[in-house]
């Protein structure tokens, strides 16, 4: 029995390669590939690991003969042809959890970065002002939605 082959169209961290890897399949990486390169590999993989650059379009998905999955390493799925997928039967998968942490982090960064004027005082300190009256910003305690 061969193993399993996959194809990592994306940068995807190097534990998870590596865990794919122990797991039992073989794993290769076109990191900048193409359309038209993808098209040409494609038929030698039962998966491919995608993040947000690859466009999996229905020229792939025909090529892929032995496409079983494709696997979108993040949230959405815009980038994968899924009505092709459909035709293919192509199941199609995704990691909708994986960014909760880093986006929950960064809209109270931004939050905090809008309530206190960080960006914009910054900008003034760089430019030699120092317009600390207006760059005040408030204080989220307090507020109507507390």
């Amino acid at each position: 029995m061969r193993a399993k082959r996959i194809l990592i169209c994306d940068p995807i961290h190097e534990d998870g390669v590596e865990m794919l890897r122990k797991a039992g399949f073989e794993v290769d990486m076109k990191l900048s590939a193409t359309e038209c390169e993808l098209v040409k590999a494609v038929s030698r993989y039962d998966a491919i690991i995608v993040r947000s650059r690859t466009k999996v379009t229905a020229q792939i998905l025909e090529a892929g003969k032995r496409l079983r999955v494709v696997a979108r390493s993040g949230v959405g799925l815009d980038n994968i042809d899924l009505e092709a997928a459909e035709r293919r039967g192509v199941e199609v998968v995704n990691s909708p959890e994986a960014s909760s942490n880093a986006v929950a982090e960064l809209a109270l960064g931004m939050m905090l970065s809008l309530a206190r004027k960080i960006a914009e005082a910054d900008t003034s300190m760089k430019r030699g002002e120092w317009a600390k009256d207006w760059l005040t910003g408030i204080e989220l305690r307090g507020q109507p939605w507390e």
